[in-house]
C-alpha cells in the first residue's frame, strides 16, 4: 500500500469512527486548512524562526496535511499525481536558467 493511501485510510477510519464525515465537506475542509495554516503561522509570530516550538510546528503541519489529504480524497485526487503535475507546471513557469537564485515571481523573470 502506498504511503499516501495508508495515511488517507487511517484518516477516514478516524473520521468515520466519530461520525465526522457530515462535517467534512470540501468547503469546510478548505477552511480548516486555512485555519490550521494560521495556527502554524502564529507559532512564528514575533519570533525568529529558531524560536518556534518544533513539536507544535509538527502538530500544526500534521493538521494541515490531514485536512489536505481529506480534501483530496473528497475529489478523488491522487495526491502523488497532483503534486508531481504541479511541480512540472512550476518547472515550466520557473525555468532554471531564469529563476535560479531569485525569488521573483514567474511573470517578473
Amino acid at each position: 500500500m502506498k504511503e499516501t493511501e495508508e495515511i488517507i485510510k487511517s484518516l477516514l477510519n478516524f473520521r468515520d469512527e466519530r461520525d465526522w464525515e457530515q462535517f467534512h465537506n470540501p468547503k469546510d475542509l478548505a477552511l480548516a486548512i486555512s485555519i490550521e495554516s494560521a495556527e502554524l503561522l502564529e507559532l512564528f509570530l514575533w519570533k525568529n524562526a529558531e524560536e518556534a516550538n518544533i513539536e507544535k510546528v509538527k502538530e500544526e503541519l500534521a493538521d494541515i496535511f490531514s485536512f489536505a489529504f481529506l480534501l483530496a480524497e473528497k475529489y478523488g485526487f491522487d495526491v502523488k499525481e497532483i503534486v508531481l503535475d504541479k511541480i512540472k507546471k512550476n518547472g515550466e513557469k520557473y525555468p532554471v536558467n531564469k529563476s535560479k537564485g531569485t525569488a521573483k515571481k514567474y511573470d517578473e523573470l
